[in-house]
């Protein structure tokens, strides 16, 4: 469902501003649910206040619906949202314009969180989200990713996602890999196959294999699946709309999403100046208010409340025993790395 944001250039059409003074719109594609209602709040409507922009909203933002565009030049999207592992894999096939310090600068940004393919929006975690009615805060519940993969001490369905990112270094973390060693493991064939045994062994209690980040929320909060991997804004969502829900902080695997610029995009100028907007400290506080998950640029923590701050994932507390995805390997080794756990969720 595509969403408008016109309500300014209407109204300057009313009181007779020039066309040209109308004219500057761009078209947004991200994942839908809380996560877009979030930048909507946060980013969207005040840009639009304060450029008279008009932004235009639509949803899945796949890679291959982008390279469909690119490679027949019809691109319908401006900016498009992913995290590392899609910034460096549509990198990799051209898909994005490159991003210049001249067009945004990201020197404020945490370092290893700067691209030249993209703009780093928000640091969030993949990590358990589990039903508070099959396991009571006052009974035993999952705490780690071996938790999650122990069906006898913890049975009932789980919910995984769709795209080995993040569920490859689940599963071995689960095996008992040190996070050092996470991705030299996945380096070798051996590493990867036994990876992929771990998702194997699990894959008779995967009910659902999801494709948007709402998908385990909704799982795990109507009892279809008792825990979930998914994203800790997504639960935290759930959770402050009263779903049975709780989150597991011991291991998780964060990692940073991009805004990027589609490579040929209609209304790159207006693009632009929205990714600059988003990278001011005070716009990436406000995104936090609206959903759990952290700024990229360390001066905007002083200007999120105190206790909001206790629900994102960069706090140093929570960091300590977190597995920085690496995007560098995904964008040497994610091709392969999709065919084979595809394949895996496919029964082979």
């Amino acid at each position: 469902m595509i969403k408008t944001l016109r309500v300014l250039a209407l109204a300057a059409a009313m009181v007779g501003l020039p066309a040209a003074a109308q004219a500057e719109e761009l078209v947004f594609s991200s994942w839908g649910g809380a996560y877009q209602d979030a930048i909507r709040k946060a980013w969207i409507e005040p840009f639009t206040k304060e450029t008279k922009i008009a932004v235009t909203e639509d949803t899945g933002p796949e890679l291959a619906k982008v390279k469909a565009m690119v490679d027949t030049k019809s691109v319908a999207w401006d900016i498009v949202t992913a995290g590392g592992s899609g910034l460096m894999l549509g990198a990799k096939q051209g898909l994005f314009e490159k991003i210049t310090d001249d067009m945004v600068d990201q020197s404020h940004v945490f370092p290893g969180a700067r691209s030249d393919y993209g703009v780093p929006s928000e640091i969030f975690s993949t990590l358990i989200g589990y039903s508070t009615k099959a396991f009571p805060p006052s009974g035993p519940h999952p705490a780690s990713f071996a938790d999650f993969w122990d069906v006898q001490k913890f049975p009932g369905n789980r919910s995984l996602p769709d795209k080995p990112s993040t569920v490859l270094e689940a599963a071995l973390l689960a095996d008992g890999v040190k996070p050092n060693e996470v991705y030299p493991a996945l380096s070798t064939p051996a590493g990867m196959e036994r990876a992929l045994n771990k998702i194997r062994a699990l894959r008779p209690n995967v009910a659902i294999w999801w494709n948007s980040g709402a998908q385990p929320v909704q799982a795990v909060g109507s009892g279809d699946a008792v825990m979930a991997l998914g994203w800790n804004g997504r639960f935290q969502a759930g959770m402050d709309e009263g779903l049975p829900i709780a989150m597991a902080w011991e291991q998780s695997v964060p990692q940073v999403g991009y805004f990027m610029i589609v490579k040929g995009a209609p209304n790159k100028e207006a693009a632009v100046k929205f990714l600059r907007f988003i990278e001011t400290p005070q716009a990436q506080s406000r995104f936090s208010q609206y959903v759990a998950y952290g700024p990229t640029r360390p001066d905007a923590l002083p200007l999120i409340d105190a206790k909001r701050l206790e629900r994102l994932p960069s706090t140093a507390e929570r960091l300590e025993n977190a597995l920085f995805m690496d995007v560098k390997w995904w964008a040497e080794h994610g091709q392969e790395a999709n065919e084979k756990y595809t394949a895996v969720m496919q029964g082979n």
